[in-house]
């Protein structure tokens, strides 16, 4: 079941426009295309009938219009990523692809879910996918899961059964890797899965940075902030996710020369 909503977010319009220009459609159609109930909508027979030739004839006007602007501006770069991405990893790769490249400018827009970019204007994704990469896009890291904290607090835990004296972080969009990594590890079933939970990622890391709890860490994310010992591992464990950090490009992207570079600097597998 389908939704004008979910077309209007892609498309960065209101509902009631998509719903006024489907009516204007079907109006100069002079059929319906859309059955309309109260769980949404969905296609009429002929609108499904007739959908693939239209996803195609869109999907190559938005090639066409990604070929036009990597020709007027090769050298420009724009990327989509999830906030978390943006801010942790790929912001530090930016500063050395600037001190190899200058003269390649890259705009970031952080969102929390990959725009289609046969349609949106974007060169390039990141976001933790997990399905296997396929044509066009490149594994960057898989998703390996622990807990971290100031140094301090781990200095108080001696075992698994400590967290229950301690805060768990939580993170709005990853709630459930608590979940997962504890039912890992023996002797866990008393722990609390109860903490504070914060809406964006960096600043749930920064609760923990600064003494507020133990986050469970994405290892991409707080490999720079451990190294430092800004966070420490309390435990060894880890746990793998089904899920990858997942660079996706544009065949015209990748075909250019800019993108040697940027794989070089910034796309290296971890």
């Amino acid at each position: 079941m389908g939704s004008f909503t979910a077309a209007a977010d892609e498309l960065s319009v209101t509902p009631g426009a998509v719903t006024q220009h489907i009516k204007t459609l079907e109006a100069w159609a002079e059929t319906q295309l859309f059955i309309r109930n109260a769980r949404g909508v969905k296609l009429t027979l002929l609108a499904e009938e007739l959908l693939p030739g239209f996803t195609q004839a869109f999907d190559q006007l938005g090639f066409s219009v990604h070929a036009l602007r990597n020709k007027a501006t090769p050298q420009k770069i724009k990327v989509a990523a999830l906030p978390a991405i943006a801010q942790l990893w790929l912001a530090p790769r930016l500063g050395l692809l600037r001190e190899v490249a200058p003269e390649i400018p890259v705009s970031v827009v952080a969102q929390n879910t990959p725009p289609n970019l046969a349609r949106e204007p974007f060169d390039m994704t990141l976001f933790f996918l997990s399905d296997p990469p396929g044509k066009d896009e490149v594994k960057i890291a898989g998703d390996r899961i622990f807990p971290v904290c100031a140094p301090p607090i781990a200095e108080r835990l001696h075992s698994i059964s400590d967290l229950a004296q301690e805060t768990l972080l939580h993170e709005g969009a990853w709630a459930d890797d608590w979940d997962i990594w504890l039912r890992h590890q023996p002797d866990s079933d008393q722990i609390r899965r109860t903490g504070t939970t914060h809406s964006l990622y960096s600043i749930a890391l920064e609760e923990a940075r600064h003494g507020g709890g133990v986050l469970i860490a994405d290892e991409s994310l707080v490999e720079t902030m451990l190294e430092r010992g800004h966070l420490v591992r309390p435990f060894a464990a880890s746990v793998e996710l089904p899920r990858n950090m997942v660079a996706r490009l544009t065949p015209a992207f990748r075909q250019s020369e800019t993108y040697e570079i940027v794989e070089r600097i910034m796309l290296s597998v971890a």
